[in-house]
């Protein structure tokens, strides 16, 4: 049997940092990453035969756990039929016509392969639309790698975005604007100065990439005001939060009406996918039918329409699995926050349905700024403990928790155990000298 550092070893000779995605590299955590075998259900077992809890869940893609039998029947019998064709299948339509039917904003939708898709092609299509060229998002706000948003915020008010990675240049960002989440005075003076030239703002209506932090409803309601004031469109990235919060998404529980939504993750049940879609007269200036190019090889191929067709018409005859994942959320959270103060942890919960993060800040967490302020290396420490426990957490402070339908009474028990003998152990270690909170 090979090691899970074994094989990291192994994997850093072919493939940078030993990874096909930074985070799992668990550069954070200062330790090398369990390799994973199988997983069932709410639990996954590495290559050592050790099996945790999962909560991380594909970074919430399985809203239905590891290998749902349904999802993995409607595959079986799509692989009998093709596994690809690159040309219009059925499935595509199905497809389409059930995201428009679940979310009311999305009159047309266009798939993808990516969620980093998905946010490029809305971008241009918003500068297509418009005529404009300027961008507006938030900082915290993860819309993928593409270079015109992998931006840090500027200096001064928070306007001008600077490259955040090697390979980018200042051209690719020049019109880019970044601004404070949950910050209205600020996007309003930013929309007097350059309303005119702004194109779309782009946000998460609950963010995931800077721990759980979700917008006020004045936040986004005065974004929406302001954009349709301007004659800019409203972009909402629910990549993360599509058809997990709500089987409309954030924008149901916000009763926000957008110009265009990005989706990923649940609709493609598991496998690689993303879509963008909104108001018809949008949508209809994407080629072929107008001059916004974008195409993709495996865009809507028959696999992933398969698995999250079925992902989604679950969720659609199910309703009550919303109910079942508020219900497990909540007693997560009110079971940590009776350990934080128990034991007087510098720590709050935040939560937006299946979506959770344990913040170890002194102070609820609403920004950027906020999140920046966090104990990344007490984190470090309690996620080292609940693994060794086997809970497997993010290897970030500043990523989601995700609760699946198939975790169960007994998962979330043992997790609120293993989080208050976590709690306890960094007391014990503090009282030893050992640790300094």
């Amino acid at each position: 049997m090979i090691s899970s550092a074994t094989a990291f070893e192994e994997a850093k000779h072919y493939i940078p940092g030993g990874v096909n995605s930074p985070v799992r590299a668990f550069g954070q955590i200062g330790i090398h990453p369990p390799f994973m075998h199988r997983g069932k259900g709410s639990r996954m077992v590495d290559i050592e035969g050790k099996e945790y809890i999962d909560f991380i869940g594909s970074w919430g893609a399985l809203i239905l756990g590891h290998g749902d039998q349904r999802v993995i029947t409607a595959l079986r019998e799509q692989m009998e039929n093709a596994i690809s064709f690159g040309a219009p299948t059925l499935l595509e339509v199905q497809m389409a016509r059930l995201i428009t039917e679940l979310v009311p904003s999305v009159e047309m939708v266009r798939m993808v392969n990516s969620g980093t898709e998905a946010t490029m092609s809305a971008l241009r299509l918003a500068r297509g639309y418009t005529g404009r060229k300027k961008i507006v998002k938030f900082v915290g706000n993860y819309h993928g790698h593409q270079d015109s948003l992998l931006v840090e915020a500027g200096s001064g008010a928070l306007t001008h975005g600077v490259p955040s990675s090697a390979g980018i240049t200042e051209d690719a960002v020049l019109s880019t604007m970044v601004m404070e989440y949950n910050h209205m005075e600020s996007l309003e003076q930013l929309f007097k100065r350059e309303g005119d030239s702004i194109a779309a703002v782009i946000l998460e209506p609950v963010v995931g990439n800077m721990g759980v932090v979700p917008a006020t409803q004045a936040f986004m309601q005065g974004v929406r005001k302001l954009t349709q004031n301007y004659g800019a469109l409203l972009i909402l990235d629910e990549v993360m939060t599509g058809f997990r919060l709500a089987l409309g998404g954030a924008q149901s529980l916000y009763d926000v009406d957008p110009d265009i939504t990005c989706f990923g993750k649940i609709m493609g049940g598991g496998l690689p996918v993303g879509a963008y879609g909104g108001k018809r007269a949008i949508m209809e200036m994407v080629s072929p039918l107008g001059p916004v190019y974008q195409a993709g090889t495996l865009s809507g191929n028959p696999m992933t329409m398969a698995a999250g067709f079925t992902t989604l018409q679950i969720l659609k005859q199910n309703p009550h699995i919303y109910l079942q994942l508020e219900e497990r959320g909540k007693r997560l959270q009110n079971a940590v926050d009776q350990y934080i103060l128990e034991y007087k942890i510098p720590a709050v919960t935040s939560r937006v349905g299946s979506m959770f993060t344990l913040f170890f800040s002194q102070n609820q967490v609403c920004n950027g700024a906020d999140a920046k302020r966090c104990n990344t290396e007490l984190y470090k420490i309690y996620f080292r403990f609940m693994l060794e426990q086997g809970t497997y957490l993010p290897p970030s402070q500043f990523e989601a928790w995700f609760i699946s339908a198939a975790h169960t009474e007994e998962d979330m028990e043992l997790t609120i155990k293993a989080c208050r003998k976590a709690f306890q152990q960094i007391i014990v270690d503090q009282q030893k000298g050992t640790l300094h909170i």
